[in-house]
């Protein structure tokens, strides 16, 4: 029988934090007010190693997982990603394998990541406008730099990629229809991510969220678009497609149209804090089980006992008042 929470989802995604340290400070994600020179991220010896991750992804796939993507801080600031990659497509029952990067350092590593069994890459970029970009990302890297990244793993066979956009009012908002423009007909699917009350650093208001109903019309009135059907059951993001068939993109609507009941994510920290929602403000400890001896079956049995009662729905119950909560990071459990 498939491992079911209290609201009847089951588990099939699991997303693994490899990092929580990133060459990026995006505003909206590790601001520098906040992660500065003197934060302290964890060493060496707290992060699970790859043959750990690999362990317990293989109890997780043994327990309905399908999918894995593998995410930060920035991923491939750690060294051997292509190592870990090839550890984790040799899991039996492990259906698709992905990874999650800001592309600043993909020209270099996109080969490496291909031949050790990747077939997909999402990438983040938030503005093709110079200016709004770099102000974004808040260490002046340049969208040239990205999109030199984006080709390189397309030329890898990284293919098709989709590129993540956060969207945020007044501040890269009049740069939607300019990335859907760049990447329409190339085979890309661009996904804008309306802006989200993660972590308790970000100075998320509620008045800074183009809603998704807003993102479609302002790209539908350019390059006409239509509703597409979903690829299956809890596919986070909404699917629309050009209606001259010139390609797809995709929205990521959390806050406006939250898509809870139909969750079936799990994340993992870089030191094995299991978390059961993007919004959640505590984690289940792994990587003591892992050290402490514990058997493949005593942390399948854990696992259970935590997906069984898991009742999150942050998004449905969101109020002014919860969104101010604390909670995780989203630069310590990825995306």
């Amino acid at each position: 029988m498939a491992l079911r929470d209290s609201l009847s989802r089951p588990l099939r995604d699991l997303r693994i934090s490899i990092t929580d340290r990133c060459n990026f400070r995006c505003t909206y994600c590790m601001p520098k007010e906040v992660f500065g020179p003197d934060f302290t991220f964890l060493q060496r010896a707290e992060l699970l190693s790859y043959e750990e991750i690999t362990r317990l992804a293989r109890i997780f796939v043994a327990n309905g997982v399908e999918k894995i993507r593998l995410t930060g801080g920035e991923p491939l600031l750690r060294r051997d990603v292509p190592a870990l990659v090839s550890q984790l497509c040799a899991i039996p029952g492990l259906q698709d394998l992905t990874l999650t990067t800001n592309g600043s350092l993909l020209r270099a590593q996109a080969p490496a990541l291909r031949a050790a069994g990747l077939k997909r890459i999402t990438v983040s970029l938030d503005s093709l406008d110079e200016t709004v970009f770099r102000a974004m990302n808040d260490v002046g890297i340049a969208p040239s730099v990205v999109l030199d990244g984006i080709e390189a793993a397309a030329a890898a066979g990284l293919s098709p990629i989709k590129i993540n956009a956060v969207v945020q009012r007044g501040v890269n908002d009049h740069t939607i229809v300019d990335l859907a423009r760049y990447f329409r007909g190339g085979g890309h699917i661009v996904r804008f991510i309306e802006f989200m009350d993660v972590g308790a650093s970000n100075g998320w208001r509620l008045d800074h969220v183009v809603t998704a109903r807003e993102i479609v019309e302002r790209i539908d009135a350019v390059f006409p678009i239509e509703p597409a059907e979903p690829n299956y059951r809890g596919e986070v993001a909404q699917r629309w497609r050009y209606r001259d068939g010139a390609g797809e993109i995709g929205i990521i609507s959390s806050i406006s149209e939250p898509f809870c009941g139909d969750c079936t994510r799990a994340r993992l920290s870089p030191e094995g804090e299991l978390y059961t929602c993007l919004f959640a403000n505590r984690g289940h400890d792994f990587r003591s089980l892992l050290r402490d001896g514990k058997s493949d079956e005593e942390i399948a049995a854990f696992l259970q006992s935590v997906w069984r009662i898991r009742d999150d729905r942050y998004s449905e119950i969101r109020t002014a008042e919860t969104s101010i909560l604390p909670k995780v990071e989203m630069s310590h459990i990825g995306g």
